[in-house]
């Protein structure tokens, strides 16, 4: 039975969290089957990343994964999706200007249930996520370390580390706030610039890599479970290691989220 529109998780159920302290889980999801996994150990967004073009395709980069890759991924999460929140990446040139975004997003959500489109960067971005407010279509964005526009493995590095980074950083998170982005991802910076940015925006602001004082918490499914190809980021915790099964290694990340013990210092820049 499907539950009642009550029981789904909405942008204003995110902000009602974010004023009421409760911390919001994330993972990413590309299947109906980890979907359904997901939404019974408790996470509240489900976020269908381009991150599919590493863990998935076997890429380097998130890069080669196109708009169909993306609708067909979000498609398959939508079938199963009940009650989380589900956000999709748009890839790598799919909002070159506004009218791209446009058309773009309109497939993500109407052949791909996307509820909501994630989108990198700042400033070069205010006209795509305007344009897609005014339209009705929900954004979320995207700052800090910004995969897409990493050319090559090196490229992947704390970002805000400096004064000039982070008042940028902060520019730009209550430029995307303003624009009318309802959610924000904030990826690898450091930790007191991750609870700044929480602190001055009214939206939520889900980190990863970004300290344990974020609203929320997302991670990559694959470096979850100790599973992804490569080297493993500082901020990711292997929580199949020691436990009997997946489903009790994403119910150990909700708990760890929700009680404020994970990312740890150790995980934390």
């Amino acid at each position: 039975m499907s539950p009642s529109d009550t029981n789904r998780v909405t942008p204003d159920t995110l902000l009602a969290m974010k004023k009421a302290g409760e911390k919001i889980v994330s993972l990413t999801a590309y299947d109906a089957a980890f979907a359904c996994l997901l939404e019974a150990a408790g996470v509240e967004i489900l976020l269908v990343g381009d991150s599919l073009g590493m863990v998935l395709q076997g890429h380097d980069s998130t890069r080669p994964v196109s708009l169909e890759h993306m609708i067909y991924h979000a498609a398959c999460v939508a079938r199963a999706s009940q009650r989380a929140l589900r956000v999709v990446d748009m890839p790598w040139h799919s909002y070159d200007s506004p009218e791209i975004a446009l058309a773009s997003a309109r497939r993500l959500v109407e052949e791909g249930g996307a509820q909501l489109v994630k989108l990198e960067g700042g400033g070069a971005v205010l006209e795509q996520v305007r344009r897609l407010s005014a339209a009705g279509i929900g954004v979320c964005g995207h700052l800090g370390l910004l995969p897409q526009s990493v050319e090559s493995p090196d490229g992947y590095r704390v970002q805000g580390r400096d004064p000039e980074d982070a008042a940028a950083i902060r520019a730009d998170a209550l430029a995307l706030q303003e624009a009318g982005a309802s959610l924000l991802v904030l990826e690898c910076v450091p930790a007191a610039l991750g609870a700044e940015v929480s602190r001055a925006l009214r939206i939520p602001v889900i980190g990863i890599g970004a300290g344990v004082d974020c609203d929320g918490q997302v991670l990559v499914l694959h470096d979850l479970l100790g599973v992804s190809p490569g080297r493993r980021p500082r901020f990711v915790q292997d929580f199949l290691a020691g436990r009997g099964s997946v489903e009790e290694a994403i119910r150990a990340y909700v708990r760890d989220v929700k009680d404020g013990r994970f990312p740890g210092p150790e995980q934390s820049y």
